[in-house]
């Protein structure tokens, strides 16, 4: 109810009357024009393809309704122009923000579940590091295993998805490696997570060569715990970061069961670096690259150096091993190549994996492995060595860019890929643990706190 005043001759008189009475007529007009957006936004409908100017055509034919005056509805300047496509991408575009939206909570809830559930998994079982380190460790790799599965599957259920060329990697699995790739963008992290889940029990022992930058991203945390190295790039940092590295390799790979190694030996992304790689190559008489970058060859060496077998005449040997010991060398056994390359040379970043606003895209993955006796250790060698891989890169990437496919390997007249895929049943078990352990651990701290406080 509101109060109103009315006059008569003795005086302005008070009169209450219903609070809808003093609703203004105005809004009205403005209720109706809302409702038209709605209609033109929301109602999918056929729209005639020709401009139809004489209204009175409209109320002859008796189509003088809302929805058909709206959807023949043009606006006519210079030309015919039509409202229709301007609609059509609005309505996309709502969905790609609502979607991104919907995306980004449910990642940003699902890291802060996930995160600290394995944090705090590990805590509890610090008893069992000091009781049994390496069933401590299996079981920290398992849980790493299943955060990189979950990041897999945000990019897996966005229709992003693998396809791998060359070599299969599947079989060397089980010995060591180093893994050397080319790099792009933030992607192409998320892309190696995703191709290396369905490579057995690789995925959880291996050991990533990182900028310092991830550091602070929020799976820093999850690196540090798991023993990966972030290594800081420039001059001023360059030989303490080596020998840091050196350290690192002493104390974590072998105590923690590590398999593989996985560095960026471009030291950047390629958009960074390749000016100042081709101009480093002009004056030095290198290969002159656009799809890649030259590599540093620092990190490698050192990895090599402390994680291979012996060295023989220069040459990081498997064989002569004396009788009773095991064919397998302790060292690293292979040198695993790895080429990424993105439809139309469109780098895939770390916000389209979370956002998810690009279309379902493939990523390739080439793979060419290497036996680590044929790998170099001397400077120079090395370096003509890992120079000459990165040429083939080139090779390969302008390949790609052409045709759309990589070529076929050294004696194969066809070439052949392979369809990566990822369990969607294993992929939901994952997430179901993620939440329940989320869930868990948010009711004993709760409980603790109520305890105490």
């Amino acid at each position: 109810m509101c109060t109103r005043f009315f006059s008569n001759r003795s005086g302005p008189v008070p009169v209450r009357v219903p609070a809808a009475c003093g609703r203004s007529r105005i809004t009205e007009p403005k209720i109706i024009i809302i409702i038209i957006i709605l209609l033109l936004i929301l109602i999918p409908e056929e729209r005639p393809s020709e401009y139809m100017p004489d209204t009175t055509r409209l109320i002859r034919s008796g189509k003088m309704g809302l929805r058909v005056f709206t959807s023949g509805l043009r606006v006519s300047t210079a030309g015919q122009y039509s409202m229709a496509p301007h609609l059509e991408r609005a309505r996309k575009l709502f969905w790609i923000l609502m979607k991104s939206l919907l995306r980004f909570t449910f990642m940003f809830v699902n890291n802060c579940v996930a995160i600290p559930s394995y944090c705090l998994y590990l805590i509890v079982l610090q008893p069992l590091r000091l009781l049994d380190a390496p069933t401590f460790w299996y079981i920290e790799g398992v849980m790493f295993r299943w955060l990189l599965a979950m990041v897999a599957s945000w990019g897996w259920c966005a229709g992003y998805t693998v396809t791998e060329w060359g070599d299969d990697v599947r079989p060397m699995t089980e010995d060591e490696a180093m893994v050397i790739v080319n790099h792009q963008s933030t992607g192409d992290v998320c892309t190696l997570m995703m191709c290396l889940q369905d490579k057995g029990t690789v995925v959880r022992k291996m050991l990533w060569l990182m900028d310092h930058v991830f550091k602070y991203t929020n799976f820093g945390v999850v690196s540090l715990i798991h023993g990966d190295f972030f290594i800081r790039q420039g001059k001023a940092h360059r030989e303490k970061q080596l020998v840091y590295l050196k350290d690192h390799l002493d104390n974590y790979y072998n105590n923690r069961d590590r398999k593989w190694i996985v560095l960026f030996p471009e030291g950047g992304f390629l958009r960074k670096r390749r000016e100042t790689s081709q101009s480093f190559a002009k004056k030095n008489d290198l290969p002159y690259l656009t799809h890649v970058t030259l590599p540093r060859l620092g990190a490698t060496q050192i990895i090599l150096k402390t994680l291979g077998p012996q060295q023989e005449n220069g040459i990081l040997g498997t064989e002569g091993s004396p009788p009773g010991q095991s064919n397998k060398a302790k060292g690293l056994q292979w040198v695993i190549d790895v080429t990424i390359a993105y439809p139309n040379a469109r780098p895939m970043d770390i916000q389209t994996w979370i956002f998810g606003y690009r279309d379902p895209t493939v990523t390739h993955v080439h793979y060419r492995t290497y036996p680590i006796k044929d790998v170099p250790v001397e400077s120079e060698a090395l370096a003509d060595w890992l120079y000459q891989r990165f040429v083939e890169k080139e090779k390969l990437l302008a390949h790609f860019y052409k045709t759309g496919a990589f070529p076929p390997l050294e004696g194969q007249k066809e070439v052949v890929s392979r369809n990566m895929t990822l369990d969607n049943v294993w992929l939901l078990f994952v997430q179901t643990f993620a939440f329940a352990s989320g869930y868990m651990w948010y009711s004993i701290l709760h409980y603790i706190y109520c305890w105490f406080f």
